[in-house]
């Protein structure tokens, strides 16, 4: 077995009683950051805060209960063509379920993800959106704020050389390095600095 790309990444659990009725298993759920990684094809701030954001979520509408997948809607408040809100809400729909117009369409009306993630198209900050769990009504909104770790000046400086394959082996790999450090931080926060709550109402 390989080595976990990132094996700070804290562990989300979550309960499909889809996947245990349909047979994979007991129907619990262990998501890490490379899982996102290999969905998404890359690491960066974005998807890092995609992840934290739902181990955020999570914690807020379930405290110390396993979430169940498929019971949360969530609502992105922009439009999907909104900065990177497409790369987020694929990661948000891989934790929790929720998925758009092509998602899943249920069982005799059970257990049903098709719907449960929606744009409401405002002009609100990207990565702002809600959470709510379909069988309490309590909700959740949150902000990712990724400025709370800014990229290094050196970043900054090494990205188009990047991007024009003019960089060299040591600027290469000091590039590498520092996005690494940006993500591992991310990752570590959890979401405390990074994951500002906007909005709560109780079920």
């Amino acid at each position: 077995m390989s080595e976990p790309l990132f094996p700070a990444s804290p562990t989300l659990t979550l309960y499909d009683p889809l996947g245990e009725m349909l047979g994979a298993g007991d129907g619990l759920y262990h998501y890490s950051f490379d899982d996102v990684v290999k969905l998404s094809g890359h690491a960066c701030p974005t998807v890092a805060g995609a992840f934290v954001m739902a181990k955020r979520a999570l914690e807020l509408l379930y405290g110390e209960a396993t979430p169940r997948r498929g019971n949360i809607a969530v609502e992105f408040h922009g439009a999907l063509e909104t900065s990177s809100n497409g790369p987020f809400t694929q990661v948000l729909t891989l934790i929790t379920g929720a998925a758009a117009d092509n998602g899943f369409k249920g069982l005799a009306g059970k257990e049903v993800r098709k719907g449960l993630l929606a744009f409401d198209g405002s002009g609100e900050p990207p990565a702002r959106c809600s959470f709510r769990r379909n069988d309490t009504g309590q909700s959740v909104t949150l902000e990712y704020r990724p400025n709370a770790m800014p990229n290094p000046p050196e970043l900054d400086a090494l990205m188009p050389l990047i991007l024009r394959d003019e960089a060299d082996e040591a600027q290469t790999a000091q590039f590498r390095r520092l996005w690494r450090s940006r993500i591992d931080w991310l990752l570590e926060d959890g979401g405390e600095q990074s994951i500002a709550i906007v909005a709560e109402q109780a079920n």
